[in-house]
């Protein structure tokens, strides 16, 4: 994977539109999450160091290429300002005129980009109209990268582009985990559904040497080799699926760990009575919630010979205790051997942040991606166009 940073651009006094991720939830006016601008302020940083003219270039909402007054980016601007440490202009259209008026180390927000159709359409004429303002174009949105939108695909390709701190790190991590990985690799995918993730699944076996899967994915594998899951989560009508998933694994030399034993109940409500049974004893009313301590003790075992580690999605009802244990069992040993200097840990997924929250080791894992989507699309093996456009 080869492109360029901000180290290979010329960046003293030139514009630098930069495609930046600032969608971020926002109550009575005001931001309440400032995560999504926290992760591109080091890239406004270098930029303004570096001498150059920083115009952002984002997106808020879905207004669906019409002015929508609720969704305009206006109402971010203080929060930039707080977060950036410097004051953060504002153009709602004259993007020349605005342009022209920036001195070195001036940021300028310019307003949503959905509000004009040809964003979403990857409009050629969008997109070279705000390549007209710029000298040098900088994506910091992978987030946003599996869009080909007119700032993230057509507006790379019509002036010298690179990937922003954010974009670069994000990258790096992903070619690290499964672009060019140390083995053995590891996967772990949790979730609801095995439809939500059979291109995933199928893509992983092909690429790594263990596949740990948990949640209510792992009941669907159950019931494909013939166990009675009882009230669980289960999507039996893919059962044909699974097993085929598991044959191309064998094929493959990928082993598939499923749960061992369970944590069931009769009741998916918080500290509902529960209890641990092996998979092939479920009790009749009952449903599976979370996996169980001898199936997490089975995942340390194989983490501890693994090199990588690739996370997506939780092993169980982690949302509500006691459910909650086998996912911060097994995030808290993956951290712990992260740290150790033993794995290297890259997790993303919006179920996932906020499970290795819940265990309190987000900071300790490799890294963490906060882009949904792309993240997913990447692990599917798909090309992403926002970084496509980057590549050479």
């Amino acid at each position: 994977m080869a492109f360029k940073t901000l180290d290979d651009m010329d960046l003293d006094g030139r514009v630098v539109l930069t495609r930046v991720d600032v969608n971020v939830p926002v109550e009575d006016g005001r931001v309440t999450d400032t995560t999504r601008i926290d992760r591109v302020a080091p890239t406004i940083r270098d930029l303004r160091d570096a001498g150059a003219k920083v115009v952002l270039l984002a997106h808020f909402g879905r207004p669906k290429g019409k002015v929508v007054p609720e969704m305009s980016l206006r109402q971010i601007v203080p929060a930039l300002a707080e977060a950036f440490g410097t004051e953060v202009g504002f153009a709602d259209g004259g993007y020349g005129d605005a342009v022209s008026k920036m001195s070195e180390g001036d940021v300028l927000l310019f307003e949503n980009l959905r509000f004009n159709p040809g964003e979403e359409a990857n409009d050629e004429g969008f997109a070279k109209r705000l390549a007209s303002v710029g000298d040098v174009y900088c994506n910091d949105a992978f987030s946003a990268a599996h869009r080909a939108h007119a700032s993230t695909e057509a507006l790379a390709r019509l002036l010298p582009a690179c990937a922003g701190r954010s974009m670069q790190a994000e990258l790096e991590a992903l070619e690290a985990a499964l672009g060019s990985p140390k083995p053995p690799v590891a996967a772990l995918v949790g979730g609801a559904k095995v439809s939500t993730k059979l291109e995933l699944l199928s893509n992983l076996v092909t690429r790594v040497q263990h596949l740990i899967i948990g949640g209510g994915m792992a009941n669907t594998f159950l019931a494909a080799q013939g166990l009675d899951v009882k009230r669980s989560l289960c999507e039996h009508d893919l059962a044909d699926t699974a097993r085929d998933i598991a044959a191309k694994a064998e094929a493959e030399g990928c082993t598939i760990l499923l749960p061992r034993d369970v944590v069931v109940a009769e009741a998916f409500e918080a500290n509902a009575p529960s209890r641990v049974v092996k998979v092939e004893d479920v009790p009749d009313g009952h449903m599976i919630l979370d996996t169980g301590p001898d199936s997490v003790a089975h995942i340390r075992t194989v983490l501890d010979g693994c090199a990588t580690l690739v996370w997506n999605g939780p092993l169980g009802a982690f949302e509500i205790p006691p459910f909650d244990a086998g996912t911060v069992d097994a995030a808290r040993y993956a951290a712990e051997l992260t740290q150790a200097g033993k794995l290297v840990s890259v997790a993303g997924g919006g179920d996932t942040v906020s499970a290795l929250n819940r265990a309190g080791v987000a900071d300790d894992f490799t890294y963490i991606s906060t882009a949904g989507g792309a993240f997913l699309e990447w692990l599917e093996g798909k090309t992403l166009p926002g970084v496509a456009a980057l590549e050479g």
